[in-house]
């Protein structure tokens, strides 16, 4: 018993250095003085001053940032609406189509779905739009293999929910449309909460559909970094990686904190 105490302690030290320690170095050398992300030249903050400066850089993520909320909210009003459609209308023709749709992207390959949109947003030319590639082709693109992301959460949610109290708001008189929004939304709001989050993620690190549906003049974050780290990794990117990361870390505590005090605040749920 000791022995695989030890042994499971251990590989559990092992994964989660493989898993941290990168990202700690790449903390550390962010911090580096040297123009070379791989030569240790001394502490400075330089590169996040420099980073402050680069209007490249920085609307880039300003377009990725609109592009991430926007596809998530349109993705998660979408993803909700299929989700009650799979789980409230039961046994129709179609269904099974339906189902394998919403399941289709994820597992398709990231690049036969960033070439079917690229065919998609091609057809300006016979429709007239979208006018031309950019931050709205890119967002289309992105609600739609998010959405499903979020039909598949919210579904489970739908799945696994007490149905009874559904049942009883109808036996009172309520129609199914206030049911839905009084007492559905709100037991799956955590689900939504969920899918919308998982999709900005999603969006937001996107690159391989970004850059089949992106024009001139429209390069998301991902798409600058990716073009940087080509010609060399610098200790700019470093910093910019290291915001990242603090902000996430700032968002998971905040979550973390929240939810355990819901927790105290209400033991018994």
């Amino acid at each position: 018993m000791r022995r695989s105490s030890t042994f499971l302690y251990s590989v559990l030290c092992f994964g989660y250095a493989f898993l941290y320690l990168p990202i700690l170095v790449l903390m550390l050398y962010s911090f580096n003085n040297a123009r070379l992300a791989t030569v240790w030249g001394g502490f400075s903050t330089r590169w996040y001053s420099a980073l402050l400066e680069n209007a490249q850089i920085l609307d880039a993520a300003l377009l990725s940032l609109q592009i991430a909320v926007v596809s998530a909210t349109v993705a998660t009003l979408l993803g909700t609406l299929a989700a009650l459609g799979l789980n409230r209308m039961g046994r129709y023709r179609g269904r099974t189509l339906f189902t394998g749709m919403i399941a289709a992207p994820l597992v398709m390959p990231e690049v036969i779905t960033g070439l079917s949109l690229l065919l998609f947003v091609s057809l300006q030319e016979l429709t007239g739009w979208p006018s031309s590639r950019g931050a709205n082709t890119i967002t289309i693109a992105h609600i739609t293999f998010s959405m499903a992301y979020v039909a598949v959460i919210v579904q489970s949610r739908l799945a696994s929910m007490d149905h009874s109290l559904e049942e009883a708001a109808m036996d009172l008189g309520g129609r199914p449309f206030a049911v839905t929004l009084d007492i559905t939304l709100p037991l799956v709001a955590p689900a939504m909460a969920a899918g919308w989050l998982l999709a900005f993620t999603l969006s937001l690190d996107d690159l391989v559909i970004s850059s089949f549906t992106s024009g001139a003049g429209a390069s998301t974050l991902p798409m600058v970094i990716f073009s940087k780290v080509k010609l060399g990794v610098t200790p700019e990117i470093n910093a910019l990686a290291t915001i990242i990361i603090g902000i996430v870390t700032v968002g998971v505590l905040i979550a973390g904190w929240t939810m355990l005090r819901q927790q105290r605040v209400n033991p018994g749920h």
